[in-house]
């Protein structure tokens, strides 16, 4: 197994540590928050992994069938088993419907892929698309610190920590949406060509046929 396909290993072991730092049986639950900051902590290590392995199989050339595929697991494992937790971990912040939409989102673009390359075509991920996952970073870290703290007190300056959450995960499912149309669109017009550039095909070899009989 190569380098990138082991970083992409690592971060699927991450996910159900992850759980278990969420979960009520994680020890270390003092007042002081430690068990959400650690929560917070491993999941930017994931994240960072995330990104990490895409680049070094590029850079390295170890583009592979198996790396594309873990890859997608684990980032479709990582955001459901993140959002899923937060349901029931800080229900006040993490509402069920805004995960049905987030979680949503990643089932209809899986199955829009799988449709793309049975087309044989491919549809590259928008800015939109990282723009979702930057938002949906700060949306899990934020709603798992303010699970501990409504803010922060820094000096004279108060920090509404429970609030920045509510407004991320809120955007989150936004830019989920809007991701997801966009996405689709683009999916959509290339479908639309790739049926055109069929047909075509198909007119000329009938008129190839002919010509020949």
């Amino acid at each position: 197994m190569n380098l990138p396909n082991s970083i992409t290993m690592t971060r699927i072991v991450m996910i159900p540590l992850f759980l278990w730092i969420l979960s009520p049986h994680f020890p270390w639950q003092g007042s002081n928050g430690e068990q959400e900051i650690a929560a917070s902590i491993l999941f930017v290590l994931a994240s960072i992994t995330d990104g990490l392995d895409g680049y070094l199989a590029r850079k390295r050339g170890q583009i592979t069938t198996m790396g594309i595929l873990l890859d997608t697991i684990a980032d479709k494992i990582m955001v459901t088993a993140a959002f899923v937790a937060l349901v029931a971990y800080n229900p006040e912040v993490v509402k069920v419907w805004i995960v049905v939409v987030i979680i949503g989102r990643e089932f209809l673009i899986s199955g829009l892929r799988s449709i793309a390359a049975s087309e044989g075509f491919t549809v590259s991920a928008s800015e939109l698309g990282k723009l979702k996952t930057v938002v949906q970073i700060v949306a899990v870290v934020s709603a798992i610190l303010a699970h501990r703290w409504d803010h922060w007190q820094i000096g004279l300056i108060a920090i509404p920590v429970k609030w920045y959450a509510i407004a991320a995960i809120y955007f989150a499912a936004l830019v989920a949406a809007i991701s997801a149309v966009d996405y689709f669109i683009a999916f959509w017009r290339k479908i639309d060509h790739a049926s055109k550039d069929r047909r075509k095909a198909a007119v000329l070899t009938r008129g190839k046929s002919v010509r020949i009989s």
